[in-house]
């Protein structure tokens, strides 16, 4: 599907606190729709608290979140779903005595319309064949790379228009983590646009189209992913040269 460079979710200038702890500094960052957006940062630089706040779980305390050209700030969580945004949080979030089957299914039930949940399945195991053939098994009995695997078919399930990954590569062996990041651009390719929260930053940044660097709440860089890829900063911090 052809990329626009219209903005499908636009932050503006975002602050969030825990309290008398501000954990988000006037953040700003525009998602292109069927795009790949990466955001990167250090543990603690709020990457999943910008997540958090794009998806309804906090409230925060300044600022304007924009999708698809309308408001979402004061809407709750399953009104933003229902808008076609789907976090995958860290930690994945999966049933562990549901089935794989009903866990996908569970998504279908997050949004408008249940209709073709056939269709939806099959291509959920299209992209994870593994999932078909555990798809009796209890999700708590899957290795950890097969639970990522499952929030994120998930996730799928649910016809995001928007779809936000927090570290999906987190504690999980190489092969698993080459699988799943050679499933996101099949997703942009079908006109899922994404909002990738990863600690890997070359990985994340390889298969992006744009960039942001959060460092204790600021965003201090953006541009392009391959800018980002050839910053001497972003090298030094991130990707381990010196």
């Amino acid at each position: 599907m052809a990329s626009t460079d219209r903005a499908l979710l636009e932050v503006r200038d975002l602050d969030v606190a825990y309290g008398a702890i501000r954990a988000l500094h006037s953040v700003s960052l525009r998602v292109p729709e069927a795009h790949i957006v990466a955001l990167i940062g250090s543990n603690g630089a709020g990457k999943t608290t910008l997540l958090r706040a794009i998806s309804g779980v906090l409230r925060p305390r300044g600022g304007a979140i924009a999708f698809a050209g309308d408001s979402v700030l004061r809407l709750g969580m399953h009104d933003i779903v229902r808008r076609g945004i789907v976090q995958v949080p860290e930690g994945r979030g999966i049933f562990a005595r549901m089935t794989v089957q009903e866990n996908l299914a569970m998504g279908a039930f997050a949004r408008e319309g249940r209709g073709a949940m056939a269709d939806d399945l099959a291509r959920v195991y299209a992209l994870f064949p593994i999932l078909e053939r555990r798809r009796a098994q209890l999700g708590g009995t899957l290795s950890g790379g097969e639970q990522q695997m499952l929030a994120l078919g998930r996730a799928i399930m649910t016809r995001p228009r928007l779809l936000m990954l927090d570290e999906p590569s987190l504690g999980l062996a190489p092969l698993v983590v080459r699988e799943i990041f050679t499933v996101i651009p099949r997703l942009r390719a079908d006109g899922v646009t994404i909002l990738l929260v990863e600690q890997n930053a070359r990985m994340a940044l390889a298969c992006a189209d744009e960039g942001y660097v959060l460092q204790t709440g600021r965003m201090v860089l953006s541009g392009s992913a391959t800018d980002l890829l050839a910053s001497r900063e972003v090298q030094r911090a991130y990707l381990g040269a010196t």
